[in-house]
């Protein structure tokens, strides 16, 4: 899932270019981890034309070829709009399109021969838009599918996690510092409550804030709750944070699969949830809110740029 994740930016804030669609009934409000064989497809005679889905996913996997996935996922993705990382740590993808259309590329992921089984036991997180998430479709190659800006972080050999019922549990407990591993524009818009804002505006600085305060932890005898959206930023900083000496506890699937898991999140939660696509924020039953890029990024001190960097790579301006 775009913790995405997760991307700098893919999406739209300009509300006259959104295209309304029905929700999609088919698959629920809830996301939902597809793993599915032929038969286990949805009769696309009884899924409406005009209903659209988002579905998100990641994968920590060594990639040799890492042009030649790109160019692969480039040709199974023509009938999709989103955006895909692409590095030789693997892939971090967000798409939208009919559920037809996005069971046929999640079936080729895992099954298409020329990605050798790399990619199998992915977990694709599925929601359902009122709005067009994304205006077009990218596949990019880069350093890093989440930019931690630590050379050497193996995202394979990541930590602990916790269920979203054990998540609830583990929260309360006094020896427990609960760390929100975002942006501090995400935080402001909604959080778990008594978690702390690190104050970063971008996820390379979040480690200089652990190093700060890992001293302090370990002398308190404490243990780290962190979570983020969709779970990969989580993954590869617990990775990173392995040889700290410090317990780290993951949130399994991130905020978006604690809604979808815990009926009544809202209980634990203040606020929304920004997600990086055109719906711009979900609420605790994953239904889209009025929240508009403004609302987000207004405050900041480099509020106009963010507006029109997100608007120049959805392809809205």
């Amino acid at each position: 899932m775009l913790e995405f994740h997760n991307f700098i930016a893919n999406f739209s804030g300009a509300a006259p270019v959104f295209t309304a669609v029905t929700r999609v009934s088919a698959l629920g409000l809830h996301e939902k981890i597809v793993g599915m064989n032929k038969d286990d497809l949805p009769d696309e005679s009884m899924t409406p034309a005009n209903e659209i889905a988002h579905t998100a996913f990641y994968k920590f996997v060594a990639l040799d070829e890492p042009d030649g996935v790109v160019a692969h996922l480039r040709a199974l993705t023509e009938n999709l709009l989103g955006s895909i990382l692409v590095a030789r740590e693997g892939i971090n993808g967000m798409l939208a399109g009919s559920p037809a259309a996005l069971d046929a590329f999640q079936q080729a992921l895992v099954n298409d021969a020329y990605f050798t089984g790399k990619f199998a036991g992915i977990a694709f997180k599925r929601s359902a838009c009122n709005t067009a998430p994304f205006g077009k479709m990218k596949v990019y190659k880069k350093p890093e599918i989440v930019p931690l800006g630590i050379s050497g972080v193996d995202g394979t050999k990541t930590g602990a996690s916790a269920s979203p019922e054990e998540w609830r549990q583990l929260i309360t407990e006094d020896d427990v510092v609960l760390l929100d591993n975002r942006n501090s524009f995400e935080f402001r818009l909604g959080r778990f409550k008594n978690a702390i804002d690190p104050h970063v505006t971008n996820f390379r600085d979040f480690p200089k804030y652990v190093e700060a305060h890992a001293p302090q932890w370990k002398a308190e005898g404490k243990r780290v709750a962190m979570y983020c959206t969709g779970g990969i930023r989580c993954e590869k900083t617990s990775a990173w944070m392995q040889d700290m000496d410090i317990p780290v506890i993951q949130l399994e699937g991130g905020i978006l699969n604690y809604f979808a898991q815990m009926p009544d999140a809202e209980n634990d939660w203040e606020g929304e949830c920004f997600v990086f696509d055109n719906r711009i924020a979900l609420d605790t039953k994953l239904h889209e809110t009025a929240t508009t890029l403004d609302d987000v990024y207004g405050a900041e001190p480099d509020g106009e740029w963010r507006i029109r960097r997100a608007k120049e790579l959805d392809g809205s301006s």
